[in-house]
């Protein structure tokens, strides 16, 4: 299953919004900005503009502003850090792997291999400290 395959069955559950409390955090096996042991995902961008609300499409522009690199489409984050699907090693047809890019101190952490990984390794950010 692709990452867009894995994106899009989600966005079809819910175009984008808050994240269940149960699966709302990432484990790092490394400290991060936010937390030694892990990375919050609170909420997934959807699709479409709306209103106060960040969407995948408005991944160029935050790219843009953030200092981010480019091989990136933006899934969740406030600015000071990101939550992306990265295309760099693997290019724009193959499959991107998960990283957590911290704006502020330009550091990066790798995820998952694959959004899919991702998904099935979410758990609560009060279980993952």
């Amino acid at each position: 299953m692709s990452a867009w395959s894995s994106t899009l069955d989600l966005l079809r559950e819910r175009n984008g919004g808050l994240v269940a409390s149960g699966r709302d955090a990432f484990p790092t096996s490394r400290p991060t900005s936010w937390a030694p042991d892990h990375v919050p995902f609170d909420f997934v961008m959807g699709i479409g503009h709306r209103e106060q609300a960040l969407s995948l499409l408005d991944t160029p522009y935050l790219v843009e502003e953030w200092g981010l690199p480019k091989d990136v489409v933006l899934v969740s984050g406030d600015g000071h850090y990101w939550i992306g699907l990265d295309y760099r090693a693997c290019g724009r047809d193959g499959e991107p792997s998960v990283t957590w890019f911290d704006a502020d101190d330009h550091s990066e952490v790798a995820l998952a291999p694959d959004f899919r990984s991702f998904l099935e390794g979410l758990t609560s950010a009060g279980s993952a400290t």
